[in-house]
């Protein structure tokens, strides 16, 4: 029924930027909370950010802060993380995913029953 769909990611330089999009549908509420997630290889998938529809709230990662920002656009039903600064550590998948358990300033969890997963899409950061 929720269902998400990513897109942006790409190859960029060391120092260069991107900006990722999730189309979100099939909520059935105006309560959510949408998060941005990212595995590397052999790494475990990391949460890395989130936007609260409830509160407006907003969570960040301490190895993206100051460097990503995310964002939303209601009347698209789209989530945005607008990326600065890449470096090459943060070659991953990304996927976002929702409505999430919970997600404020002091940090995120993993999406609730009835939740969804995007496809994600690969960024690589080349030095």
């Amino acid at each position: 029924e929720v269902q998400f769909v990513e897109s942006g990611g790409g190859l960029v330089q060391a120092g260069g930027s991107l900006r990722l999009a999730c189309a979100a549908s099939g909520f059935t509420s105006d309560d959510y909370a949408i998060g941005w997630f990212r595995q590397a290889p052999g790494k475990e998938r990391e949460g890395i950010s989130c936007i609260s529809s409830s509160d407006g709230s907003t969570f960040y990662d301490a190895s993206v802060k100051g460097r990503f920002t995310i964002s939303s656009d209601n009347a698209k039903n789209t989530v945005y993380l607008q990326m600065n600064s890449l470096q090459p550590a943060d070659t991953a998948v990304y996927y976002c995913a929702g409505p999430l358990l919970h997600c404020s300033i002091h940090g995120m969890l993993s999406p609730r029953h009835g939740g969804a997963w995007g496809q994600g899409t690969q960024v690589t950061v080349s030095s």
